[in-house]
């Protein structure tokens, strides 16, 4: 940032002389004008800085977008494959329930049919 010349003696003397301020009043407001506007004004090369940042936050923000969706592509992928290992699991775990059902059931026909042979020999004159 650059400065602008600004002279306060002469600022001051005429604030002074034709506004008829006090000495310290005229000072005072010399040094607070200079202050306010002392650096504030960017130049080419302060706005070519700038915009060569902007570039590169641009550059990263792409970076990481780019980043981003990489991942998100991994962690889609890795999500498919826990889907379906979870759904053999579950097929798995079918197939033994019915293996189990099926046997309860004829181990359950098995006894009815032992109970009623048994109830028929005993209940024979």
């Amino acid at each position: 940032m650059t400065s602008i010349a600004f002279d306060t003696l002469k600022f001051a003397r005429t604030l002074r002389d034709r506004a008829k301020m006090s000495p310290e009043q005229a000072e005072g407001l010399s040094d607070a004008l200079l202050e306010a506007i002392q650096g504030d004004i960017p130049t080419k090369a302060d706005l070519k800085d700038v915009e060569a940042s902007i570039e590169g936050v641009k550059a990263s923000i792409e970076a990481l977008r780019t980043s981003t969706r990489s991942d998100m592509d991994a962690v889609k992928a890795s999500q498919r494959e826990t889907e379906l290992r979870l759904e053999a699991r579950i097929e798995s775990t079918k197939s033994d329930i019915i293996k189990w059902v099926a046997g309860l059931i004829g181990f359950q026909t098995l006894a009815i049919i032992g109970a009623v042979i048994a109830l028929a020999r005993i209940l024979k004159p």
